[in-house]
């Protein structure tokens, strides 16, 4: 865990119940409209710097605003590549003086799971829409308390499926919605890497770790955005080869859906074994992609010979773009919390049979 982590870790009570739970006036919600959002990041690990940072430097609706962060070696550098206010900096002891900060706008919470549900509830009392990022949180209660809260404070909460905004998935999804090929009958999803890190977030249970936490949820969207449908049962089997590393959470699961139409879909993630890849059989045809969730690159065909390869620059750019248009525009997100949920439910169903070793209902 790097220092930034054990910061927050040792910081977590201090920051208290009362901060959690204390009323904000709605900033955010209530201020004129702008022609683009301030977006603060918490967080600046891997996700943050390499990715949404660079991002935030093709966005054309919203921008780098602020960040948050408990070590204050990485708050110099931000701040000094990317021109940050330093009243625009925070600590997670401070963070819910967001509130007074006009400047801010979206709160895009990049944390290990465990912690996305007080984040985002913080932010929402503090009167800024979020963006979460991947898996929405460890379990139902979580991603239902993070939706409430939100609700509540008539704020948007946005979950990061970057993936949703890639016109490569939304071929296939549209498919679906089609019936182009006719009915699913039958779907290979598949997503995973290997993960030479012995001592990450992703190995360790209390902070959400397990494979299901991280590219689970790509190999399981396959399936649902295929169908176009939500599984109604699961059976699954979790292992692992490295036992020394993953000593609290699965390195690897394997998964059957069913869905009520009647399709089946076979799921495959792992941090031990590189894949990325879906095949859809319809009835009279199918699709593949293959990779079917990279950061670009994306793409596959069809039987009837149709190509899927859609360019896109920045997935992540795109992503909170349109999101920041929904918000502009008060219309729907395109991967609101409540399909953060709808996964959340899966995966927690996907452990109970993984645990039991026989079928669980969804």
């Amino acid at each position: 865990m790097n220092l930034e982590r054990r910061d927050f870790l040792s910081t977590l009570t201090i920051a208290g119940a009362a901060t959690l739970f204390s009323g904000h006036p709605l900033v955010a919600a209530t201020g004129p409209r702008k022609e683009k959002l301030g977006i603060a990041l918490v967080g600046l690990g891997y996700y943050s710097t390499d990715l949404l940072a660079p991002a935030l430097q093709m966005t054309e609706k919203c921008y780098l605003a602020g960040i948050v962060t408990g070590t204050p070696s990485k708050a110099e550098t931000w701040k000094t590549k990317y021109n940050i206010p330093e009243k625009n900096i925070y600590t997670y002891q401070n963070f819910d003086k967001i509130a007074d900060n006009p400047d801010i706008d979206i709160v895009y919470v990049v944390l290990p799971p465990s912690m996305h549900r007080e984040f985002v509830v913080r932010a929402a009392k503090a009167g800024k829409h979020v963006f979460c990022e991947k898996p929405m949180a460890p379990s139902v209660a979580d991603c239902e308390a993070m939706i409430a809260a939100c609700k509540a404070n008539k704020v948007k909460l946005a979950i990061g499926y970057r993936c949703q905004h890639d016109p490569n998935i939304q071929a296939y999804m549209k498919v679906a919605k089609d019936q182009k090929f006719g009915k699913v009958k039958m779907v290979n999803s598949a997503a995973g890497y290997f993960d030479a890190r012995t001592d990450h977030w992703k190995q360790k249970k209390a902070l959400g770790g397990g494979v299901m936490g991280d590219m689970g949820v790509y190999a399981l969207q396959g399936a649902r955005l295929a169908t176009g449908e939500e599984p109604v049962s699961v059976i699954a089997q979790a292992s692992t080869t490295r036992p020394e590393i993953y000593k609290e959470v699965e390195e690897t699961m394997m998964f059957m859906l069913d869905f009520p139409s009647g399709a089946k879909a076979a799921c495959q993630t792992s941090f031990g074994i590189n894949m990325n890849y879906l095949q859809v059989n319809y009835e009279k045809g199918w699709l593949k992609l293959e990779p079917q969730s990279g950061y670009n690159g994306n793409k596959g065909s069809m039987s009837d010979g149709t190509i899927i390869n859609f360019p896109i620059k920045s997935q992540q750019a795109k992503q909170m773009d349109e999101d920041c248009m929904a918000i502009m525009n008060n219309t729907d997100l395109i991967a609101p919390g409540e399909e953060g949920l709808r996964d959340i439910r899966v995966v927690e169903a996907i452990y109970k049979s993984a645990a039991s070793g026989k079928s669980v209902r969804i």
